[in-house]
């Protein structure tokens, strides 16, 4: 009987930029695993890589060495086209800066990445998307645009997008980090209420000691390298 493979894991990744005729390596063969259930900050200091690394972890930017899996998937050795359709199955993405279309209102918004797998009726991702509009306390604003809504409920409609196809990895980025501390306390117990009811894996880049606290682990990103 095989062993389950990890929901998240990487290998010797690789990362640089060129900056100004200079080369900044950001990240230096970092290695990286968690499963299901799991919720794990990532902290260091700012201009580490932590926002880098949750990109290449996700399959947003491509690492120059090692080798991403989510659920046991190799994400790089897949075809562009076939990385985005994993990505789109497996990767639920909680942005800093929220990334809601302003031209749609939010139920529409929340039904993008359905849309993207095409595998629910119009019907069944609007229902869908409304029931996680719900969950997250957003009933009333279900044909409002981003522009109507305040910070902190267009990070829980930027939530409820990110579980619209049930993925079992959620990757936040600062999720909290344009809101009030009242609001940011709000939006973190939402999300962590909801990955823990999907049981789904939750990696967060945070600056905030206390937010990384309430995580089941904390690794630090030094010199390219994570660690415990």
């Amino acid at each position: 009987m095989s062993t389950p493979s990890p929901a998240l894991a990487a290998t010797g990744l690789c990362k640089a930029y060129t900056l100004h005729g200079k080369r900044l390596e950001i990240l230096r063969q970092a290695d990286f695993s968690a499963e299901r259930g799991e919720t794990v900050a990532i902290i260091g200091r700012s201009g580490a890589g932590k926002s880098t690394l949750l990109h290449v972890l996700g399959g947003l930017d491509r690492p120059e060495a090692g080798e991403v899996w989510v659920e046991g998937s190799p994400l790089y050795a897949l075809s562009a086209r076939r990385r985005t359709r994993l990505r789109a199955e497996r990767v639920g993405f909680v942005f800093q800066a929220y990334h809601l279309l302003p031209e749609m209102d939010i139920t529409e918004n929340v039904m993008l990445p359905a849309m993207a797998l095409g595998r629910l009726s119009t019907k069944q991702m609007r229902a869908r998307a409304e029931a996680l509009l719900s969950r997250v306390g957003l009933t009333e604003r279900l044909r409002h645009t981003p522009l109507e809504l305040s910070g902190g409920e267009q990070q829980r409609a930027a939530i409820a997008r990110a579980l619209m196809n049930e993925p079992p990895l959620i990757l936040a980025d600062e999720p909290t980090g344009n809101l009030d501390a009242k609001t940011g306390e709000m939006v973190l117990e939402l999300l962590f209420d909801l990955v823990r009811e999907q049981n789904a894996l939750l990696v967060m880049v945070t600056h905030n000691p206390e937010t990384a606290a309430r995580c089941s682990r904390v690794l630090t990103l030094v010199d390219g390298k994570l660690q415990a």
